[in-house]
Parts: C-alpha cells; sequence; structure tokens
C-alpha cells in the first residue's frame, strides 16, 4: 500500500471556516476545526511522541551542560517534568485511538512512511527515564528515581529493540511502493532507540550489582551501540544517495534530514558516557581503551555532524523561503540537536576543550529557541484542531518523492 504524507504526518491543513465547527469547545476556541470532540482521538500516531522526546531532551542537555547558570537545572526539570506529563498524556490518548478506532491503528504498520515512526514511542520512554535519573531524583528521591528510570529504559529497550528488526523486516516485505526515491529520515526512527538505550543505559551502571550484571549490562550496551551505528550509516548513506541523484524532498519533508543528526551525536553520546563507566565494570587495559574510545571516535562524528548540519541548515533557509508549512516533522529540529548538544558536553568533559565547552552552550541555545518555536505552534494547532484532522481534511496528498527546487 502507499501513503501521503498528509496522512501520516498530520499535515496542518489550510484554516477552516470557524462556522464550521458547531460544538461546545468549538464556542470557547478549543478544537474549531473539528466536527466534534470525538475525533480527537482518530488520528493519534506513533510520531506524536516525538514531543515527548523533544522537550524532554532540552532538560536532559541542560543537566550536563558544561557551563552551568543560574536557573539552567530549573529549566531542565521544568523540560523533564512537562515530558514526563506529555508522555502520560500521548500514551493514554494512543489507548483510546486503539480502542476507538482499531482498524485504522492496526493499519500503521502497513503504512511504508508510519510504521517507521514506532521508534519514537520507545525513544520517549528512554529519555523521560534518563531525565528521572539526571533531574527528577531533585524532586523524587534517588531510590524512586533510579527504580522508574530501571522500569522505563526496560521497556523502552525491548520496544526500541522490536522497532528495529520488525520495522525494517516489514519494510523488506510488506510494504509496497518503497523506492531509492523512498528513503527520508524517517528510515532511522526504528534503528536509532538501540543507541538511545545504549547511552542511557550507561546511567544505569553505577547502580546496577558489581559483578556479573554490571558487566552484562555494559556489553549489552555497546552491542545495542554498534547494532544501531552499523543500521544508521546504511541509511545515512541511501538519504546522500537519494538527495544527490533525485534532489531535495517536498518542503514539508525537508525537516527529517535534521534526523540524521539523531543517530550521530547519540553515537557521541553513548561513547563518552560509556567509556566514562567503564572501569567500574571492566579492568584495565579495556577500560582505559574504551574511555579514549569516546574521544578517538567522537571527535571525526561530531565533525561529520557540523557538516550535516551545515547542509540540512541550508536546505532548510532555501526551502523556508519558498514555504515550509508546520507539521509534526517539525519536531526533528529539536531531539537530534539535543543529541548534539550531549555530545559536544561529553567531548568537552573528556577532552576538557574550550572548543567543546562553549560549543554546547551555543548549540543548546539553538535548542531552546527550536523548542520554543515547535512547541508553540504545535499548541496552537492542537488546541485548534488543526494536527488533529483526519486525513481526508488534509490539503492535496503527496507521496515521499524528491523534487529539484529552483536554484
Amino acid at each position: 500500500m502507499t501513503a501521503s504524507l498528509d496522512d501520516t504526518l498530520a499535515v496542518t491543513p489550510p484554516p477552516v471556516a470557524p462556522a464550521t465547527a458547531t460544538h461546545a469547545l468549538a464556542r470557547l476556541g478549543l478544537l474549531r476545526e473539528l466536527d466534534s470532540p470525538r475525533q480527537v482521538f482518530a488520528n493519534i500516531t506513533p510520531n506524536w511522541f516525538a514531543a515527548v522526546m523533544g522537550t524532554c531532551i532540552v532538560g536532559v542537555a541542560a543537566a550536563g551542560l558544561p557551563v552551568q547558570f543560574t536557573g539552567l537545572r530549573t529549566l531542565g526539570t521544568v523540560g523533564w517534568a512537562a515530558a514526563a506529563v506529555l508522555l502520560v498524556a500521548l500514551t493514554a490518548a494512543t489507548v483510546a485511538h486503539w480502542v476507538t478506532h482499531p482498524a485504522r491503528a492496526r493499519s500503521h504498520h502497513l503504512d511504508p512512511v508510519m510504521a517507521h515512526f514506532y521508534g519514537v514511542p520507545p525513544m520517549a520512554l528512554l529519555t523521560v527515564g534518563a531525565g528521572s535519573l539526571l533531574l527528577g531524583k531533585d524532586v523524587l528521591g534517588l531510590r524512586v528515581a533510579v527504580d522508574v528510570d530501571w522500569v522505563l529504559w526496560f521497556a523502552g529497550t525491548v520496544l526500541g529493540l522490536a522497532a528495529a528488526a520488525v520495522v525494517p523486516y516489514l519494510q523488506f516485505t510488506r510494504h509496497d511502493g518503497v523506492t531509492a526515491r523512498s528513503a527520508f529520515g524517517g528510515w532511522l526512527m526504528p534503528v536509532v532507540p538501540p543507541m538511545v538505550s545504549a547511552s542511557t543505559g550507561a546511567l544505569l551502571i553505577p547502580h546496577a550489582p558489581a559483578g556479573q550484571a554490571r558487566l552484562t549490562l555494559l556489553m549489552a550496551c555497546y552491542a545495542m551501540f554498534g547494532l544501531a551505528l552499523i543500521a544508521s550509516l546504511v541509511v545515512i548513506t541511501l538519504i546522500w544517495h537519494r538527495l544527490a541523484v533525485h534532489g531535495v524532498d517536498e518542503p514539508r519533508m525537508v525537516p527529517t534530514l535534521w534526523i540524521v543528526l539523531g543517530p550521530l551525536g547519540q553515537s557521541v553520546t553513548a561513547a563518552n558516557l560509556l567509556g566514562g563507566v567503564a572501569a567500574q565494570a571492566l579492568p584495565r587495559p579495556y577500560s582505559t581503551a574504551l574511555q579514549a574510545f569516546g574521544v578517538v571516535y567522537g571527535v571525526p562524528v561530531w565533525g561529520f555532524a557540523l557538516l550535516w548540519a551545515g547542509v540540512a541548515g541550508a536546505v532548510t533557509v532555501r526551502t523556508a523561503r519558498a514555504g515550509m508549512p508546520f507539521s509534526l516533522t517539525w519536531w526533528s529540529f529539536t531531539f537530534p540537536v539535543g543529541t548534539c548538544v550531549t555530545a559536544t558536553s561529553g567531548l568537552a568533559l573528556h577532552t576538557g576543550a574550550d572548543l567543546f565547552r562553549y560549543g554546547a552552550v551555543v548549540v543548546f541555545a539553538g535548542l531552546v529557541l527550536a523548542w520554543v518555536t515547535v512547541a508553540t505552534r504545535t499548541a496552537r494547532g492542537s488546541l485548534r484542531g488543526t494536527l488533529l484532522l483526519p486525513p481526508g481534511c488534509a490539503p492535496t496528498p503527496t507521496t515521499v518523492r524528491g523534487t529539484r527546487h529552483g536554484a
């Protein structure tokens, strides 16, 4: 089967005349573009959880920023708390979606675009879990924060590994209409969760029982690091080929170019976090080698991330000038950039270089600006109901294809 981007990515359609909405909430200015409040749960898709990831990464990045200033930890804690509330709300909405629209919910995995976003909920769980340990301990207490992180880490890891295996299998065997021109940043979503498990699992290693349990967790994290890294390199190559041969994506898909920064930044973060705790599970020289690996691997990949950010930024600006409609894909401007903040902070910690120390602050400022922009527009679209409209109310459907915009 084929799917339109409007159907799968909840693109904001043109405003509908308020007069068409007659329900009570519409008179209060809420959900006025929906025929009925019952439509709220009709189109809850996995990519909505990107809002949880994009919000929580602000808090996680703030907690590890090498330059701390007054109010930063409070900002981070608020970001984590908001993401936790949003995670609960979206989980409840997803359950309601499955109960009220089971046929539509069961069809997501066969959609060649939406299926890839089944990797988003696991990453949302993992990010909120990490935030609980880094920031939530100030509110919950260390013991509760550790327990919450363990639960969310195991749940996110199991779901993430399932997405990394099942979604590619479906793409290889069940999805129709997939060609080389179909490659886009979303293809990375199901294979990146194990990398997030690797980086967030590093935070739990000091809290794991010493001995074989701690060593097993460390080895599992490195195995997931390799799993996600190699799969991501394959997909990034396909995206590069697609861009070079077929041109830039349609305007509404351009934000997904930023997803490439996710596995790059998260891998550097994981390498440095795991290297930093390796000595708690492994003897020398292995622990020393793994700590050095964080820098030896991290700096070159950080350099490539800068290159990709430059290219993606130039394409985004060029597209925005011609018109880039708002959609949930705009959350691609947040979490991937946040992983670059944590990666830069990790390199600053292990090298002591001012380049990374102040570079992390600059990237963090960009992350906060992106989050404010995307969160504001998401809230507006949600309250109006434009992001919750059924697919049939979206503008002219388009498929994932390449176009070369005018120079």
